[in-house]
């Protein structure tokens, strides 16, 4: 429905629209439409909401983390599972931390750093059972959207009136300028920060003071520091004070960054248009090294020895339209290029554990393949486990950690001749 609004008579605004050079000529017509219109949390309510509670059943899970016995899993959007996972084949649910825009996690010591939305949130977790918050750094990563359908517009953000919490379906109605028949619209358009499938932390063996993640890391800890991806920029915070987080750099990288995974003193970060390379020579302010370009996907990345393991997949809002394992040769650092490509069907995370490569081939399931060989993968592979939804997987010690659209499956792989499931957290329905 359009309803235009003429100030003067129709002919004369019509005339002096068309044959007139006056930035004082205008039409102002009234438009109607169908947007996403944010809804909000206030900042009170956001910063008093992290408790622990009692442990709870996977609905939406997201990304999974490892530290010493325990298992934390990411409920989508809501917080934190924690699993007692000793004896991996009767994993133990202890607890859950209710944290309201969680989608990312890492551990450090006896304490878990989680994202809030905005913000940063530090808790204690010496016991597991009883979580307490210790520290907050506000507004960590502001300006921060969740999902929204891409095939509308975003109307009336204002980053002032709390945290964005969700989107809601809408018809609107304003009035916008015309000025010689080209409409200038007024609409509010902010896609910054848009939330993607959680985040992590990602290690290629735990220390004794960090635990290890999956490849869909947006969040990595390196000795005293915490590494963050926001957006197009890496944010880096020392985590060595005992009384506050310190933020330090924030490197703005001129891309859209999707996951981060540390090797031998770099990063490697994938971007839905290439892998960058950092140095942490100086840990506090990385330095660029090198990147790996390929076309519009998300890419997340795994490293062993002097490969890098990519994976594109399509549908995303990367708009990629590809499929497909890249196998990257990194042995000289500043210039890494590509040795082979394999077709998937739709690849998400991956792990890899002394050349046994583990892909979560999306609605395909899980597929095992021996990578010693990097030009002949798809003639190694292992085993397929199809009847699984997989997102990402952890391997780690013989034990590969699954989470899913289907929830947390371990399997045993210390035996390749024998690949067995040993373990299973099924989702319930909402």
């Amino acid at each position: 429905m359009k309803t235009k609004v003429f100030h003067l008579p129709a002919l004369v605004v019509l005339f002096l629209s068309f044959f007139m050079n006056s930035c004082s000529d205008k039409i102002i017509e009234e438009i109607t439409y169908t947007a996403n219109v944010p809804v909000y949390m206030s900042f009170s309510e956001l910063r008093s909401a992290v408790k622990s509670t009692q442990s709870r059943q996977l609905v939406h899970p997201g990304k999974i983390y490892i530290k010493d016995n325990y298992l934390f899993i990411n409920e989508y959007g809501e917080g934190i599972h924690i699993i007692d996972n000793a004896d991996p084949s009767h994993p133990e649910t202890i607890s859950f931390l209710e944290i309201p825009g969680n989608y990312n996690m890492a551990v450090r010591n006896n304490i878990l750093y989680a994202d809030s939305y905005i913000d940063l949130v530090a808790l204690d977790i010496t016991d597991p059972a009883n979580p307490l918050e210790t520290g907050r750094v506000k507004n960590a990563f502001p300006n921060r959207l969740p999902q929204f359908d891409f095939n509308m517009p975003v109307y009336g953000i204002d980053f002032t009136k709390g945290v964005i919490t969700g989107f809601e379906q809408k018809v609107v109605t304003e009035l916008v300028e015309k000025e010689y028949g080209f409409l200038e619209s007024r609409l509010t358009y902010d896609n910054m920060g848009v939330a993607n499938l959680g985040s992590s932390e990602v290690s290629v063996s735990p220390s004794q003071s960090a635990g290890i993640g999956g490849s869909m890391a947006r969040f990595t800890i390196n000795g005293q520091f915490l590494y963050a991806i926001h957006n197009d920029a890496l944010k880096v915070f020392d985590l060595a004070g005992t009384d506050s987080i310190q933020t330090r750099t924030e490197i703005y990288l001129g891309r859209q960054v999707e996951t981060i995974f540390p090797y031998n003193n770099h990063l490697f970060l994938g971007t839905t248009t290439g892998m960058l390379v950092y140095s942490l020579g100086n840990p506090s302010d990385p330095s660029y090294v090198s990147v790996f370009e390929h076309i519009n996907s998300c890419d997340p990345v795994v490293i062993e020895g002097n490969y890098a393991y990519v994976t594109l997949r399509s549908g995303t809002q990367c708009n990629g339209f590809v499929n497909q394992l890249d196998v990257v040769d990194i042995s000289s650092i500043a210039h890494p290029f590509l040795v082979k490509s394999y077709p998937m069907f739709n690849p998400h995370g991956l792990g890899i554990d002394n050349h046994i490569l583990f892909i979560c081939d999306g609605d395909a399931g899980l597929k095992v393949y021996n990578a010693a060989d990097p030009m002949n993968i798809h003639m190694n592979q292992i085993a397929h486990f199809q009847d699984i939804r997989t997102y990402d997987v952890i391997p780690w010690n013989g034990i590969l950690m699954l989470i899913g659209d289907d929830g947390l499956f371990q399997y045993d792989y210390s035996d390749l001749s024998d690949l067995r499931l040993i373990s299973s957290i099924p989702v319930v329905e909402p």
